[in-house]
């Protein structure tokens, strides 16, 4: 069963590259894509189940991610909002957690990391 992903990102080749490495490695499927915080907010909206795992990026084409994190506290129970960042600083941790994010990767660095928090979710996602 793989993990469906809705994915902020305003760079197509990280977007392209992301969704390549969380099929490949991970088991997740992408079922959507924004890359500003309109779209991204419209459709967390607009498709509430549709959804397992939410990947943001902060700074977008318009717009900021946070308001896109922040839209998706009224998710359902198991669902999990991730903040894939170049900019994740300490403080933008604390900001993205106080905001509703499960948890906050940096791109250059914790990709491993994000990977590792995906499998998790999707076997969290089997067994219950």
């Amino acid at each position: 069963m793989a993990l469906r992903a809705y994915i902020v990102e305003d760079s197509p080749t990280i977007r392209e590259n992301l969704i390549e490495t969380l099929q490949e490695l991970a088991e997740v499927e992408c079922v959507g894509l924004a890359d500003t915080e309109s779209e991204g907010k419209s459709w967390l909206a607009a498709h509430p189940d549709a959804w397992d795992i939410a990947v943001v990026d902060l700074f977008l084409r318009q717009g900021s991610g946070l308001k896109v994190v922040e839209a998706g506290r009224t998710r359902r129970r198991g669902q999990k909002v991730i903040v894939l960042s170049n900019h994740a600083t300490a403080d933008m941790r604390r900001r993205c957690a106080q905001l509703g994010a499960d948890a906050v990767f940096d791109k250059s660095t914790e990709i491993d990391d994000l990977l590792d928090y995906c499998v998790k979710a999707r076997g969290e996602l089997e067994a219950a």
